[in-house]
């Protein structure tokens, strides 16, 4: 088989590590493997990579979202050379993981899948596909999505418009654009996201869930003796977050409302950070910007007593399932799919917001023996959350969908 998948990234960050993980089961098993990605945000891969568009497209694309809400609406000349790129490499599936990040044209693209007639699997990582606007909507109780979206509440939020609500537009024509694709599966990494499709005018495509995987031979319980010298860790109780961007969303201000009530004897860590957020820190408080450096990161989570995700939206977030391989307990607020990841023996699911709940879940999951606790996780990890199985699951669809 020849499997093409799109991805906003390539082999960085959540979606473009998942993307990069299926392609490589599939050429293990000897299938091939495209990936299409936008010119921004790369690293290498050993899948065929197909470059959409250029820098300049991604900044033109970005400033029409910003100025007229018209997301998903730019790059028209870079998808047009990507979808005759498509018909050369006639692949037997076409995989999606996200329409928007600033890189494609949604309706040439659909139009193209629309007339070609190929298997196409959609990942819906966020909620992006079914509204008018936003790609996340419980921080602020919107359920305008359900009958169609209008002035809406998250218009600064990604993918942010400054000055223009087309919301109302957006979500009719998206509608139009998204469905309509005779053999489409959608694939939900959560049972939460699941269940909204099929509240929303995506319901009438099959829905699978396929929870995301790890690599879980790389984020696995490690020596933290040399990465807790290298960061001064000492002998305190460490609390670990971790995000690809730590935008308001992912809780960056619930650490530093956390950071004023817990006493010396802590210490919170925070992967992610860009330059403007580590020189704003509370003294109680240290980070680092994003790492590639997937050992160290391992090396963090083993030597993080517990892992805290106080994200306020989220579909099912890697950075839990990486925690838990490394044998570390997860506390999450209570948003989306994140707390599908735990259970009452691998960490604790707490009211969003609730800085409070969070202290005591920490003191209680730290009261607990550390080594039960450890393999608890780690056990989790394997039995749900390993890339193999995922990535197997991905096969087993691309094959039932040809016939193969």
């Amino acid at each position: 088989m020849k499997i093409l998948q799109i991805s906003p990234t390539l082999n960085t960050g959540a979606i473009g590590r998942i993307a990069e993980e299926i392609g490589q089961h599939l050429q293990s098993q000897g299938h091939q493997s495209y990936i299409g990605y936008s010119d921004l945000g790369k690293n290498g891969t050993q899948s065929e990579a197909i470059k959409i568009g250029s820098k300049d497209d991604f900044y033109a694309h970005a400033l029409l979202t910003r100025t007229l809400d018209l997301h998903a609406y730019g790059s028209g000349p870079s998808t047009l050379k990507f979808i005759k790129t498509i018909k050369s490499i006639d692949p037997d599936v076409i995989h999606i993981h996200n329409v928007h990040g600033y890189y494609l044209h949604m309706k040439l693209l659909f139009d193209y899948l629309k007339q070609a007639g190929k298997p196409v699997v959609y990942t819906l990582h966020d909620c992006w596909s079914f509204t008018g606007h936003c790609s996340y909507f419980d921080i602020v109780g919107c359920d305008k999505w359900k009958t169609g979206c209008f002035d809406c509440p998250s218009k600064r939020a990604y993918p942010a418009s400054w000055f223009v609500d087309r919301s109302r537009k957006n979500y009719a024509e998206k509608k139009v654009i998204f469905n309509g694709v005779k053999n489409l599966t959608l694939v939900t990494p959560s049972a939460w996201l699941a269940g909204l499709v099929k509240q929303s005018f995506l319901s009438s495509y099959p829905v699978k869930v396929i929870n995301n995987g790890v690599n879980t031979a790389v984020f696995k319980p490690m020596p933290s003796a040399a990465v807790g010298e290298k960061y001064g860790f000492g002998d305190k109780k460490l609390i670990l977050g971790v995000a690809y961007i730590w935008a308001p969303r992912k809780g960056l201000n619930d650490f530093i409302a956390l950071s004023k009530i817990l006493g010396e004897e802590y210490q919170i860590f925070l992967v992610g950070l860009d330059q403007k957020q580590q020189d704003k820190l509370p003294e109680n408080i240290r980070g680092i910007a994003r790492t590639e450096n997937v050992e160290e990161l391992a090396a963090l989570y083993s030597a993080a007593d517990v892992f805290v995700n106080p994200t306020w939206q989220d579909n099912f977030p890697t950075t839990n399932l990486e925690a838990l391989a490394c044998g570390t307990p997860v506390i999450t607020y209570n948003t989306g799919g994140s707390p599908e990841a735990v259970d009452a023996h691998t960490g604790a699911v707490v009211n969003k917001g609730d800085i409070d709940g969070l202290m005591r879940a920490i003191h209680n999951i730290l009261a607990q023996p550390r080594e039960q606790m450890s393999e608890a996780c780690r056990q989790r990890a394997l039995n749900l959350y390993k890339k193999e199985d995922a990535n197997g699951s991905y096969l087993k669809l691309y094959e039932e969908m040809i016939g193969f």
